[in-house]
C-alpha cells in the first residue's frame, strides 16, 4: 500500500469516527425529532442524519463505515448542518474529507479590529455588520442612532427582525414599516432554509412568534425573497426625514456576514446624516 493510500485510509477512518461521535451527542429534540419510548441509540440514528441531510441511508452508513466513496462538498455541507457542527468542527470535517468548504466562515462571532475600524471610517454613513439571521454584530456611531438608541438595547436583543417587530422607537423610524417587515420576514424565511435544524435560528423564530402577532400573520404567508438593496425612507426623531440607499456587501461567500450601509440618496439626507453623527455619542 502506498503512502498516499495509507493516508487516505486513515482520513476515512478519522472521518467516520468523528461523524459517529458528533451524531451520538445530539438529542433528537435538538433537531425537531421525537425521542420515542423505544430509542436505545445514543443521540441520533444514522437514518435520521441521512433524512436531515437529504442523502441516502446506505450512503451515509458507508460514510460512517469508512468506505472508499465519493463525498461532494455540498453533501458535507448538509451533513455539517444536520449535526449542528460549530465553525471549528465544520473546518475539521472538510479537512478530514479533503474537500473545500463551499461556505466557510458562515458565522462571525468576533469582529476583527480591521472590520471595526472600517465601519467607523464610514461615518457619517450608517453602517453595521449583520449575519444572515439579522443579528447586528457591530455598528458605527451614525447607525447606532439611525433607528433607535442601539446602545440602550441589550446585545442579545440587537437583531433587526426582533427590533422591527417589537421596538417602538425602531418601528416609528421606518416610513414603510409594513412593507419592510413583510420583505424582511420573506428574506429571513429564504435564509433559514439552510439553517432549519440550528438551535439559534429556531430560538429566534420561536421568540418572534411568541411576541409578535404581526410576525405570526406574515410568517404564515410563506413568502420568500432573496437578498438585495433598495432605497429606503426613514424618519429619524433627531434630524427628520432621510432617503437612503441600502446596500449589502458580503465579507465572504453568501450567505455569511455582510456589511450593511445606508448611503444618502440626496443632499438633504447627507446633511442630516452629518448632524446625526454629531449628535451620536463618541464611543459605542
Amino acid at each position: 500500500m502506498t503512502t498516499v493510500a495509507q493516508e487516505s485510509d486513515v482520513r476515512r477512518h478519522e472521518l467516520a469516527e468523528f461523524l459517529r461521535s458528533r451524531r451520538e451527542r445530539i438529542a433528537p429534540e435538538q433537531v425537531g425529532l421525537p425521542r420515542g419510548s423505544r430509542r436505545r441509540t445514543p443521540g441520533l440514528r444514522r437514518e435520521e442524519v441521512a433524512q436531515l441531510s437529504a442523502v441516502g441511508v446506505t450512503w451515509y452508513t458507508w460514510l460512517e463505515q469508512a468506505r472508499d466513496i465519493q463525498v461532494s462538498p455540498q453533501v458535507l455541507d448538509a451533513v455539517a448542518r444536520s449535526l449542528l457542527l460549530d465553525s471549528s468542527e465544520r473546518a475539521h470535517l472538510f479537512a478530514l474529507a479533503g474537500a473545500i468548504d463551499p461556505a466557510p466562515n458562515t458565522t462571525c462571532p468576533v469582529i476583527t479590529p480591521a472590520v471595526a475600524v472600517m465601519i467607523e471610517q464610514l461615518d457619517p454613513i450608517p453602517a453595521c455588520i449583520q449575519n444572515s439571521r439579522y443579528d447586528i454584530l457591530a455598528y458605527n456611531r451614525t447607525y447606532g442612532r439611525l433607528l433607535c438608541d442601539l446602545d440602550a438595547v441589550a446585545p442579545e436583543d440587537r437583531n433587526c427582525m426582533l427590533l422591527s417587530y417589537t421596538n417602538e422607537d425602531w418601528r416609528s423610524s421606518v416610513v414603510d414599516l409594513d412593507e419592510m417587515n413583510r420583505v424582511m420576514a420573506a428574506k429571513f424565511r429564504g435564509a433559514m432554509a439552510e439553517h432549519l435544524a440550528e438551535p439559534a435560528w429556531k430560538a429566534l423564530l420561536r421568540r418572534l412568534e411568541s411576541v409578535s402577532p404581526e410576525f405570526r400573520e406574515i410568517w404564515a404567508r410563506h413568502e420568500v425573497v432573496g437578498q438585495g438593496g433598495k432605497t429606503k425612507r426613514f424618519h429619524n426623531r433627531d434630524v427628520g426625514p432621510l432617503l437612503l440607499d441600502h446596500t449589502n456587501l458580503w465579507l465572504g461567500p453568501m450567505p455569511g456576514p455582510r456589511l450593511v450601509t445606508y448611503v444618502p440618496a440626496n443632499t438633504e439626507s447627507r446633511e442630516r446624516l452629518e448632524r446625526l453623527y454629531a449628535l451620536a455619542p463618541a464611543t459605542l
